[in-house]
C-alpha cells in the first residue's frame, strides 16, 4: 500500500512503544497510519466516523435486532434463551478477547449455529425438544455471532461510544414492535414449524450482507504482535464497579414486569387482547427514543445524570401513569413513558466503563463492562420471574384500593416503581462522594 506525506508525522510502530496499553491506545485513536512488526504499513479507517465505522454500527444494529429477537409462545423457551444470552456474556468476552483469531470465525460459526437450532426446532416434537434447540443451542450460536461486536466496538468508536451504544439497544425496541407482530401472524395463519423456517430466512437474508462489516478496525496482526490478550478484572475489587451494578441488577428485577405482564393486566381491567398487545409493543418501540437519548446524554454527562433520568422517568411513568391505566389513554401514555426511561436505562452501561476508568481501572474495557452489568441483569430478569409470580399471587391491595392497585396487580406496580427508584441510587452515591 502506498504512503503519501502525512505518514512522517502521524505514522505509529508497533515496536517503538513499549507499553501495551498506551500502544492500543494510540492505535484505537489514530485515523490514519500504523505499522505491524513485520514493516507493512496499513491504513487505519477512522474513528467515531466514516462510511466503515457506519456500516459496522449498521451491522451491529442487525446483529442486535436478529440476535435478541428469537420469539417464542412457550416461555420456558424464551426465559431460557435470553437469559444464557445474558448470563454468558462475560464468558465469551473472555474467551474471545483473549483468542484474537477467533473473534471473526466466532461471528459465522454463531451464525450458523443459529439458523441450524431455528430450523431444528421446526422439526422438533416436544416442549423439551424445543428447549433444547431453539432455547439453549440458538442460545450458544446467538452469543457466538453477538459478542464479538463488543470488543470492535471499542476500537470502533472512542468519542461517540455512548451514542453508539445507544443506537445498538434502539434496535432490540424497534426488532420488539416488527418481530412479534410479524411472527405472531405467521404462526397463527402457518403454524409454528412454518414460523421458525420464515425467521430463519428473514435472518438469513437481514444478517448475511452484515457479515461483511462485522469486522475489527484494528487488524488481527496488531492484537498477535503486542502478546497474549489481558482482560483487566482488577476493579472486581471496586467500590464503583459494585454499586453501579448492584443498582443495574435492581433495577432488572421490576424492568420486565410491564411486558410480562401488561397484556393480562389490560384484559383484567376490561380492555382488549389487542390493546394489551398494542402497549407492549409501544414500550418496545418507545425504548428506540430512550436508548438514543440515553446514549446523546452519556457522551457530554457523567453516567450517573442519565441513571438519574432514567430513574426518575420510569418512577413517574408507574405511579403517575399505571396506576391511572384503567383509563385506556393511560395505559398507552404509560408504556411509552416507561418503554423511553426503563427501556433506556441498559444504555448507559457503556458510560460506567467510563466512569470505571476515571476512578483508577484505565485499562477496563466497554465490552467487557457491558457483559459483566448484562450478566448482572440477566440474573434480575431470573429472579423476577417466580419473584412476581409469588407477588403476584399474594396482592394486598385487590380490590381494596382504587385505580390499577385494586386490580390484583398492585403489588407489581409497587414493585417496579420501587425497584426503578433504587435502580437510580447510583446517583445519590455520587452526591456522598462514593462514585467521582
Amino acid at each position: 500500500m502506498g504512503i503519501d506525506n502525512r505518514t512522517g508525522d502521524i505514522e505509529l510502530s508497533t515496536v517503538a512503544v513499549p507499553n501495551e496499553d498506551q500502544q492500543s491506545q494510540d492505535l484505537e485513536i489514530s485515523n490514519v497510519f500504523g505499522r505491524a512488526e513485520d514493516g507493512e504499513v496499513f491504513s487505519l479507517p477512522p474513528a467515531d466516523g466514516g462510511k466503515d465505522a457506519w456500516l459496522f454500527l449498521a451491522s451491529c444494529v442487525i446483529f442486535e435486532a436478529v440476535s435478541w429477537g428469537n420469539g417464542s409462545s412457550v416461555a420456558a423457551i424464551g426465559t431460557t434463551a435470553t437469559g444464557l444470552l445474558y448470563v454468558s456474556a462475560p464468558f465469551w468476552f473472555i474467551a474471545l478477547k483473549m483468542n484474537p483469531k477467533y473473534r471473526r470465525p466466532s461471528v459465522f460459526v454463531g451464525f450458523v449455529i443459529m439458523i441450524a437450532s431455528l430450523i431444528g426446532a421446526s422439526f422438533a416434537k416436544s416442549v423439551s425438544q424445543l428447549i433444547a434447540t431453539q432455547g439453549v443451542m440458538y442460545a450458544v450460536g446467538a452469543s457466538m455471532h453477538y459478542y464479538p461486536l463488543f470488543i470492535y466496538l471499542d476500537e470502533w468508536f472512542v468519542l461517540r461510544r455512548n451514542f453508539a451504544f445507544g443506537c445498538i439497544c434502539a434496535s432490540c425496541g424497534a426488532g420488539g414492535v416488527i418481530i412479534p407482530f410479524a411472527l405472531d401472524w405467521v404462526l397463527r395463519t402457518y403454524g409454528f414449524r412454518t414460523a421458525l423456517r420464515t425467521w430463519a430466512v428473514v435472518a438469513v437474508i437481514l444478517t448475511v450482507p452484515a457479515i461483511f462489516f462485522m469486522k475489527p478496525r484494528l487488524p488481527v496482526r496488531h492484537h498477535t504482535n503486542v502478546g497474549p490478550q489481558r482482560v483487566e478484572f482488577g476493579y472486581l475489587k471496586s467500590r464503583t464497579f459494585w454499586i453501579l451494578q448492584s443498582a443495574s441488577i435492581i433495577q432488572g428485577l421490576g424492568f420486565f414486569l410491564p411486558s410480562v405482564y401488561l397484556s393480562s393486566f389490560a384484559q383484567a381491567v376490561g380492555f382488549t387482547a389487542v390493546d394489551g398487545t398494542l402497549a407492549i409493543a409501544l414500550i418496545n418501540g418507545a425504548q428506540i427514543v430512550g436508548a438514543m437519548f440515553i446514549g446523546y446524554l452519556g457522551d457530554r454527562c457523567h453516567v450517573t445524570t442519565g441513571i438519574l433520568v432514567c430513574s426518575i422517568g420510569s418512577v413517574v411513568a408507574v405511579f403517575a401513569f399505571w396506576t391511572f391505566a384503567t383509563i385506556k389513554p393511560m395505559l398507552f401514555v404509560f408504556a411509552f413513558l416507561y418503554g423511553v426511561y426503563a427501556g433506556g436505562y441498559s444504555t448507559t452501561w457503556s458510560g460506567v466503563a467510563k466512569t470505571v476508568r476515571e476512578n483508577g481501572y484505565p485499562g477496563a474495557e466497554t465490552g467487557m463492562i457491558i457483559s459483566l452489568f448484562s450478566c448482572g441483569k440477566g440474573i434480575g430478569a431470573v429472579v423476577s420471574g417466580p419473584m412476581s409470580e409469588a407477588i403476584l399471587a399474594s396482592d394486598s391491595f385487590r380490590s381494596n384500593a382504587p385505580y390499577a392497585f385494586g386490580t390484583g396487580y398492585g403489588s407489581l406496580l409497587v414493585m417496579t416503581g420501587i425497584t426503578a427508584f433504587v435502580g437510580g441510587s447510583a446517583w445519590y452515591a455520587k452526591q456522598f462522594k462514593l462514585i467521582h
